[in-house]
């Protein structure tokens, strides 16, 4: 069978073996169902006696242990070797969540294919190809689909076929460069979910010794899925472990999408306690938003969406009261000649920058003034300049920084300036 002894009977988790070779803390065994890192997928921990494995590599297509420290053990000793079943039942369950998760994009994305997978200690990734636009209510429906075939209880299975029939397959997601440990001489090995021709690798949900199968395992069918696949969920080219049906999978949360490359969405879920505690934080967010807006929780959307277009009001009737009071602040200024020109000069208290900006832009079409400068700012000072005549915006806001600090830009009609260490009215007289 191609893939890894793991992957064949991911349910072994103590066996004994001879050790055929060892160099360092580097150890061969005659035979192992250590699964070693690959496609994504990280290796199995646990221990060989009573040393422990911290990683797990196939190098020159054999696995090779790395342990923590030189053994006490030689070459031909028999040992004792016991996989942490608790973390390889973790990446059972992650594996075959992101082989679900994919059988819902076939059916909710346009064009899809696979770019990447990854599993970590506390949450998945999947990377898709598709142009479809994944946004907040996709994701919704990503998760309410896998669940409901983690809840449907779908046998899941694996056997070899020839690599050349299976790339004449479109029902297969296959990937010759990211499942490389799926093949070997000339044959691939396919993971199928659900499908009433599935062998039915599942029946038990707990681990065994030396490799034993359970036959058996019921198949279900999804009514009105539009199932691609025959009846099967999902098959693909794939090398790691998997649980025997869907149920083992157990609550699956979808927690993140994002966009790592052109045309690609990364999805990140997790399963077990990271899935799980992810979930109280959302239900207790509702139930907080709904508890402050006095509202049922199917209500809370709207209420959200009334108070959301409540503070837009609010904010859009204090941005106008802000430019009226800096309008009136500049039209209570009387202008005063400077440099044989005249110059309107005004404080405006502490109202946003961006906001004095366009009273003063809208002022210089009405304006006897050669030169607007409006000064406000709370902790720091800020001042806004327009230029109606021939001397330019930047040229005064640069006048200013050289003498109190800060710096600016912008161009010869308007500009602006900030970080000034002194107080308004300082400048203010300085330009007086």
């Amino acid at each position: 069978m191609s893939g890894q002894r793991a992957a064949a009977e991911p349910y072994t988790t103590r066996f004994q073996t001879a050790v055929t070779s060892i160099d360092g803390r580097r150890v061969w065994l005659e035979r192992s169902y250590f699964y070693a890192e690959s496609g994504g997928q990280p290796a199995d921990r646990g221990q060989i006696d009573d040393v422990r494995v911290e990683d797990v590599r196939v190098e020159d297509g054999e696995p090779v242990h790395y342990l923590a420290e030189e053994p006490s053990f030689k070459v031909g000793h028999r040992v004792l070797c016991s996989i942490d079943w608790e973390y390889r039942m973790y990446c059972m369950r992650a594996h075959t969540a992101s082989h679900v998760l994919y059988g819902a994009g076939r059916r909710l994305f346009d064009e899809l294919s696979y770019a990447g997978f990854d599993i970590g200690d506390e949450k998945v990734r999947v990377d898709l190809e598709t142009q479809t636009e994944v946004d907040d209510e996709t994701l919704i429906e990503l998760e309410e689909a896998v669940n409901r075939v983690v809840w449907e209880s779908r046998p899941v299975s694996w056997d070899d076929h020839p690599v050349a029939e299976v790339r004449e397959r479109e029902d297969v997601a296959f990937n010759e460069a990211t499942e490389e440990g799926a093949f070997a001489k000339g044959r691939v090995r396919l993971v199928t979910i659900g499908g009433p021709e599935a062998s039915g690798n599942g029946g038990s949900d707990g681990p065994t010794s030396n490799g034993s199968r359970l036959a058996g395992g019921a198949t279900v069918t999804v009514a009105g899925k539009d199932n691609r696949n025959g009846n099967h969920w999902d098959v693909a080219a794939c090398g790691g472990t998997h649980v025997r049906n869907t149920r083992e999978i157990g609550p699956v949360t979808v927690l993140e999408r994002s966009n790592p490359g052109e045309g690609v969405t990364r999805v990140e879920f997790a399963v077990g306690p990271p899935g799980i505690e992810r979930r109280s934080v959302e239900k207790r967010a509702v139930f907080d938003a709904k508890r402050l807006l006095g509202t049922g929780i199917s209500d809370v959307p709207g209420a959200l969406e009334r108070l959301s277009d409540d503070r837009d009001a609010l904010s859009e009737q204090l941005r106008s009261r802000e430019r009226d009071l800096v309008a009136a602040r500049l039209e209570g200024e009387k202008t005063v000649e400077r440099e044989d020109e005249q110059w309107l000069v005004a404080t405006v208290g502490d109202l946003p920058a961006d906001v004095t900006k366009d009273v003063v832009d809208d002022r210089l079409t009405d304006t006897d003034a050669a030169v607007v400068v409006a000064l406000g700012g709370g902790d720091s000072t800020y001042a806004v300049v327009g230029s109606t005549g021939s001397r330019s915006a930047t040229a005064v806001v640069d006048e200013l920084t050289e003498t109190f600090g800060g710096g600016g830009g912008g161009d010869d009609r308007l500009a602006q300036g900030g970080g000034f260490g002194v107080p308004p009215a300082e400048m203010r007289r300085s330009l007086e």
